[in-house]
């Protein structure tokens, strides 16, 4: 597959799946006690901060999917107090998110998404749209890995973006999350 505009969109979408199976596989090395601790960050917590990004992938992702969740999706700050069950939760709402990407075509990323916002439609192309997940995404990973520096956990590197000279360095990774370089960069 050439590099396209729509490629790219499919690689940030696996990106942010590898980077959060990075990430909550160091967690799993926290106790729960540790997991919940009180840090410094926007979110007083790893549990707190985590679920925050799976609570708005699950906002963004339904209305592009063409869903009417809406603020629904905000019902409880910590939908998933275990590590283990926010684990699960959100390899599923990243798969989804592959998902959306996989589909898209020029077309699409021009496209207008509908979301609600309880008192309002706010009205996104989806390119935009994307973009604001993925940057939620980043800058959210970004304060629970400086939040996990606080522990005996040494937090993953997330600060790469599929080198190919990296492949074989990520090649188990990708293998436990069914992946190879093909999947995310075709054949």
């Amino acid at each position: 597959m050439n590099a396209s505009l729509v490629q790219t969109y499919r690689a940030f979408a696996y990106n942010n799946a590898w980077c959060n199976h990075r990430l909550l596989t160091a967690c799993a090395a926290l106790t729960q006690a540790e997991f919940e601790a009180q840090r410094t960050s926007f979110f007083p917590s790893l549990q707190a901060t985590l679920n925050h990004i799976y609570i708005v992938d699950l906002f963004y992702i339904d209305a592009i999917e063409g869903g009417w969740l809406g603020p629904a999706a905000w019902n409880t700050d910590v939908p998933y107090p275990q590590l283990s069950e926010l684990t699960a939760a959100q390899r599923s709402m990243d798969q989804r998110l592959i998902a959306v990407c996989d589909k898209l075509d020029d077309a699409a990323l021009n496209t207008v998404v509908r979301v609600n916002r309880g008192n309002r439609v706010q009205t996104e192309r989806c390119d935009r749209l994307l973009m604001h997940l993925f940057q939620h995404q980043i800058h959210h990973r970004g304060q629970a890995h400086a939040m996990l520096s606080g522990t005996q956990v040494k937090p993953p590197q997330l600060d790469e973006f599929f080198s190919i000279a990296e492949a074989p360095l990520r090649a188990e990774e990708f293998a436990e999350l069914g992946w190879s370089e093909a999947t995310v960069w075709g054949k």
